[in-house]
Formats: structure tokens, C-alpha cells, sequence
């Protein structure tokens, strides 16, 4: 029997009957429940199958959905730049793992509910939920290898579809659902399940373990830095931290414990310094490249981080710089590409005032230098993107000339595109970059002075960084998510 037949039978769980709940909490438990029996059911039906001959029906599960219908425009806090939607109509989203998103989704239905009254509805959606999803976060399922199974997945379940798997909300091109309601949420379940798994892949750890803080570098000595401050972190009950994960999901609670190698280094090793309430810290090394940072932020985003930070090493523009200055990016010059398609360079990408008063603050704890003072060892102004790491070896009047027209002060090659992707997923977003080279002034690292300078300044700048986040972590969801980064009719959920 060809399983691509249209009349081949389709069997499916059972799921509760749609829902309307007023209570934030019991929603997302209903949440819960009904993605479970979805993600149960597939992974069942895929381990009883998966060895054995073509069965004689199609299995399929959907993702659960919150959905609202409002009649009124609703009458909130006019500095509130979510947790409302624009106007009167029916509003929907599709959702996969409310159990790793639980304070995030009581949060941001906690707000709808208060704002808009009435409740919201639970239930299952008209979105089939991808085997592959499914069977990705239950260990105890083997998969065969590619040419082993004695049938055509796609022939009996559901697979990823990548044509509905996009970024169309988010930028903008989406106004409403295949139903006629509009989006609740920047992300679309399948969405949020691709990048959970790509997550996984680049960065050797799991989602669960990532904080609400997360900063991003482009060399390793960050991270053993990072390691070295986490410890001294564990060893202070006071310090709120209770965990170190590294990669290869190694948890480490004592100061003192061995962190065991990894068989393969990740293509971004990632770190992170847990609190129990998720307000920690991940690091995550992005290595060089605009490539490379646009992927990490890419993903990233699906978990709706608080804040996230460019801490790395630049080549300093100016002959008053000195090696290990400090440059606070207030604004950017797009020449990564890569994200050309999805944000035009003509859109600007403004500072955020709440990321830079933190991390100026911060710039000013760590050096005990102030005010006037500051600019000794602080440059603020245009960090330039790039995406040619050996541009000084061409014709040098175009990029200079350029680099000069827009005043440039620092270049790199991940700044521009981390902030960029920030103003476009609706991520605060900053940048703090330590000059290690001057190219154009013939200041050059060379390798003694490379390790002299790494020895005394990264230590000091990753300290920066991680007190701008401890400082953003103080300040109000409500505060830090800046309406700057909200377009017209923006979903109600961040």
C-alpha cells in the first residue's frame, strides 16, 4: 500500500477538548498536558514502527496552541511594550515544550489575561508536530540510521517543513495566519523546535540550560576566564549562582570539581553560569565571522533572552586608542552581508539607553575611573561590521575612506550583526569591545605582546560584562524591553 495514498487512514491521540483558562498557571499546565500526549504519542508510534515493516496508516500528533479573541482595544500602561495585542481581533500561536518555557509562557499570558480580560483558550492546533521534533528530546529511542528502515519516514509521519519553518513574523511579512488570526508570538512552534535542535548541535549543551543573560566572544581566553570566575562565583553563597554547565552538558556545583574534556569541540562552546530563576549568565564563543554570529543569534532568540552582549577583541581605528581601550559601540556600520536579506542596511539600529548605562556603569566599577576620566580608556561612537577578515591586503582607500566618512572608531566582524539580529528578534542588544591591534596605525600584535596583553585585559573586560548583566538582571523586564525595538503592530508576546 503506498502510504502517500490520500485515503490511506490517519490515526491520532487523543487530546482534551479546547479550554479557556484565567489562570495563567493552570493554562500553561494545560499546555503541558497536551503537548505531552502529542510528543508521547509520536514517540510511541515511532519506536513500535521503526523496525518493522510499512504500517497501514499515517500517525500523526499536533502542537498545542493558546488562542484569544478580543472585541475591544485594551487600555494598558502606554510604557508597557507588551503583553497586549494591537487591536480587536482573534489571535493565535502555536507552542512545543511549555515544560522549558513555563516562566516564560506564565509570564507573558499572566499580562495578556490582565490586559485584555476574558482569558485565553487551550487546546491543539491544526499544526502537525514533526516526528523528528519529538523523538529529538526522549533518549530512550534509537534512530536507525539513513536506509535502514524498511519505509519512507515522510510516508507514515510528519516532517520538519521547512517552507513554514521561516522568520516571516519577525520581519514583518506575516500579519496574519493561515486561519485569519493574527500572531501572538514572534515564533511559530516549528520555528522554536528547528532552532532547539540546532541549539544542540553548534553549541554541545542543552536548552534548558541556558540563562536569560547571554554574551557573546570571539576568543577562547573569555572563556577560561569565564571558568575561572564561575568558580570563585560557586565558592559565595551570596553570589545567587548555584551551577557551572559546560559543554557536553557537564554540571559542575562544586568550586573545586574536575570539568571532563569533550570528545569534540563544538563549533560554538558555550557555558553557562545558572541562578536558579534563569537570571544567570551564558558565554557563548561565536569564533570570527558575521556567519557565525547571525547563526548563534539566530537560534538563540527562540528562548527569548533578556539582554545579550558583544564582549570581544576589535582593531582600534584612531591613533589616540592604545592597545586595550575599551570601545561602547553607540552605533553601527552594516558590512557583514548576511543579514541583508532579512533587515535592509537603510534600517537604522539605535543605542538602547538601559545596555548602555549598564555597561558604562560597569566599565566605571571595574576601572575605578569616572566621568571625564573615563575617556582615558573609553572610546564611544560607530564599530564597524565587516565580513573580509583580511581587508587590510586590498586596495585600502574604498574600506578606509568609508571607515573615515562614517566615524568610525573600531572594526570587527561579529559586532554589527549581533546587534542587528538583537533589534530584529526584539533582544536588547550591546556591544563592548577591547582594542587589540590598530592596522592602520601599523600597530600590529605581535606574539609576546599578544599574551601580555590577553593576560591583563581580558580578565577586566569579561568582568565588565558580567556586571552589566548582573545590573540588567536588577532592572524590570518591563524597563530593559525598550519600545524602540517594537514596530507597529507587534505581537503581544516578547
Amino acid at each position: 500500500m503506498n502510504a502517500s495514498d490520500p485515503n490511506l487512514p490517519i490515526e491520532t491521540p487523543d487530546i482534551p477538548a479546547p479550554k479557556r483558562f484565567t489562570d495563567p498557571v493552570k493554562a500553561v499546565d494545560r499546555l503541558c498536558e497536551v503537548y505531552e500526549i502529542a510528543a508521547r504519542y509520536l514517540c510511541d508510534r515511532f519506536g513500535s514502527t521503526v523496525n518493522g515493516p510499512m504500517p497501514a496508516s499515517r500517525f500523526r500528533a499536533y502542537y498545542p496552541e493558546i488562542r484569544i479573541t478580543t472585541t475591544t482595544f485594551a487600555q494598558v500602561d502606554s510604557r508597557l511594550s507588551f503583553g497586549h495585542v494591537a487591536g480587536p481581533g482573534r489571535y493565535a500561536t502555536t507552542v512545543t515544550r511549555p515544560d522549558l518555557f513555563r516562566n516564560y509562557l506564565e509570564q507573558q499570558l499572566a499580562l495578556l489575561i490582565e490586559n485584555h480580560g476574558g482569558g485565553v483558550e487551550i487546546g491543539a492546533s491544526l499544526t502537525p508536530m514533526p516526528v523528528h521534533f519529538a523523538v529529538a528530546n526522549d533518549a530512550n529511542i534509537t534512530v536507525p540510521q539513513e536506509g535502514v528502515m524498511q519505509f519512507t519516514l515522510r510516508d507514515v509521519f510528519d516532517v520538519p517543513d521547512l517552507a513554514t519553518t521561516n522568520d516571516d513574523i519577525v520581519n514583518g511579512y506575516v500579519q496574519t495566519n493561515e486561519d485569519g488570526s493574527g500572531p501572538l508570538a514572534a515564533f511559530t512552534a516549528q520555528r522554536i523546535d528547528y532552532s532547539l535542535a540546532r541549539l544542540s548541535h553548534y553549541t554541545a549543551t542543552d536548552a534548558e540550560h541556558f540563562q536569560n543573560h547571554v554574551m557573546f566572544t570571539n576568543y577562547q581566553f573569555y572563556v577560561e576566564e569565564f571558568e575561572s570566575y564561575a568558580r570563585q562565583a560557586l565558592k559565595n553563597p551570596k553570589s545567587g549562582y548555584t551551577a557551572f554547565v559546560s559543554t557536553g552538558n557537564h554540571i559542575l556545583t562544586d568550586p573545586e570539581g574536575q570539568i571532563p574534556a569533550t570528545a569534540k569541540t563544538p563549533q560554538m562552546p558555550t557555558y553557562h553560569l545558572k541562578r536558579a530563576d534563569g537570571s544567570g549568565i551564558t558565554l557563548v564563543n561565536i569564533g570570527v565571522g558575521p556567519s557565525n554570529a547571525k547563526t548563534a543569534t539566530d537560534h538563540i532568540a527562540v528562548l527569548r533572552p533578556h539582554a545579550w552582549l558583544m564582549v570581544g577583541h576589535c582593531a582600534g581605528l584612531r591613533n589616540s586608542q592604545s592597545l586595550g581601550d575599551f570601545v561602547l559601540a553607540h552605533a553601527y556600520l552594516r558590512e557583514d552581508h548576511v543579514l541583508d536579506d532579512d533587515l535592509p542596511v537603510w534600517v537604522p539600529i539605535p543605542a538602547l539607553a538601559e545596555i548602555q548605562i549598564a555597561l558604562e556603569r560597569s566599565v566605571a566599577e571595574v576601572t575605578k575611573l569616572e566621568g571625564y576620566e573615563l575617556k582615558r580608556i573609553m572610546r564611544t561612537g560607530t564599530v564597524a561590521t565587516i565580513d573580509n577578515r583580511n581587508w587590510e591586503l586590498r586596495d585600502q582607500s574604498g574600506p578606509v575612506q568609508r571607515l573615515s566618512q562614517s566615524r568610525a572608531i573600531a572594526l570587527d566582524m561579529e559586532s554589527a550583526t549581533i546587534a542587528a539580529n538583537g533589534f530584529r528578534f526584539r533582544v536588547p542588544y550591546g556591544t563592548l569591545l577591547c582594542v587589540s591591534d590598530k592596522p592602520l596605525h601599523g600597530e600590529l600584535k605581535l606574539p609576546g605582546m599578544a599574551s601580555d596583553f590577553y593576560k591583563t585585559q581580558v580578565s577586566r573586560h569579561l568582568l565588565i560584562g558580567i556586571r552589566a548583566m548582573e545590573h540588567l538582571s536588577e532592572m524590570p523586564l518591563e524597563r530593559l524591553h525598550s519600545r524602540k525595538l517594537r514596530s507597529f503592530d507587534e505581537t503581544a508576546f516578547l
